[in-house]
């Protein structure tokens, strides 16, 4: 017997083959990365405006005004990268809020973060608004199609002789009288 022939015994199951399965397809059904860049994008505005950086026995406060800016859009970008995720129909809606957002960090939160968050956050809005879902495979309808045939290839075929009849009378201008 050789582990092609092998039945896979049921009570020796693949839990993280299955987790990392059910990820993937999660991860391919969205703009997932997009979504990922964004949230990455929106931790350092959050993080330098309330920091306090200890550089030898100095400490520095980045405490301003700008400070409730930076919250805001600190929250909103990482909000628009988990809908994202999780409504990608909006997508084009969370990728065009994520740039602008980050374009109104610029002056808003510390430079966008010291420019850490302005390269993710721009290229994290691109994804999601370049991102589409594939196309799903269509079988394709009827009693003797092959298997494996798909909607494309079924209408992508010559017509059989009786068929073109109807099709050159179509294309034929009528008559006016």
């Amino acid at each position: 017997m050789s582990s092609a022939t092998a039945e896979a015994r049921p009570e020796h199951r693949n839990l993280v083959g299955a987790f990392w399965r059910g990820f993937r397809n999660f991860r391919r059904s969205r703009p997932f990365w997009g979504g990922l860049l964004a949230m990455i994008a929106g931790v350092p505005i959050l993080y330098f405006p309330y920091a306090h950086l200890s550089l030898g026995g100095v400490t520095i406060a980045m405490s301003t005004t700008a400070g409730a800016g930076s919250l805001i859009i600190g929250v909103l970008l990482i909000i628009l990268g988990l809908t994202a995720w999780f409504q990608p129909a909006v997508r084009i809606f969370a990728g065009v809020a994520t740039t602008l957002l980050i374009l109104v960090s610029i002056p808003v939160s510390n430079l966008a973060g010291f420019g850490m968050a302005l390269l993710p956050g721009l290229i994290g809005g691109g994804l999601m608004m370049a991102w589409a879902k594939l196309p799903e495979p269509a079988v394709a309808a009827g009693a003797g199609a092959a298997e494996g045939t798909t909607a494309e290839s079924v209408a992508t075929e010559e017509p059989a002789a009786g068929a073109s009849v109807p099709a050159q009378q179509a294309a034929e201008p009528k008559e006016v009288r």
